[in-house]
């Protein structure tokens, strides 16, 4: 299935975290938090500006995000889990 998003929104695949502690404990799934690093899988055009013009967004398709805990919207899409968030949610860009 192909997904666009709307305007200043962009489409995030989670990057899962490591399953052992760095003493090497492996952590349970119901101990784990969410990641809050992604991959961006699709953008937007851009945010419209109140004249009417279209501001292009800052991060492109395969940039690796930092984005805030609770930031986004879950969706299912092809039996994946994928978050739909706007741009402002995006604290950075991983390099």
């Amino acid at each position: 299935m192909k997904f666009r998003p709307l305007h200043d929104r962009v489409l995030v695949r989670r990057l899962e975290e490591e399953e052992k502690s760095s003493g090497g404990v492996i952590i349970p799934d119901t101990a784990k938090e969410k990641p809050m690093e992604g991959e961006i899988i699709a953008v937007g055009s851009g945010a419209r500006s109140e004249d009417g013009k279209i501001t292009p967004l800052d991060v492109k398709k395969g940039d690796k995000i930092l984005f805030g805990k609770w930031s986004g919207t879950e969706v299912k899409l092809d039996s994946e889990e994928l978050l739909i968030m706007k741009e402002s949610d995006i604290m950075g860009i991983l390099e």
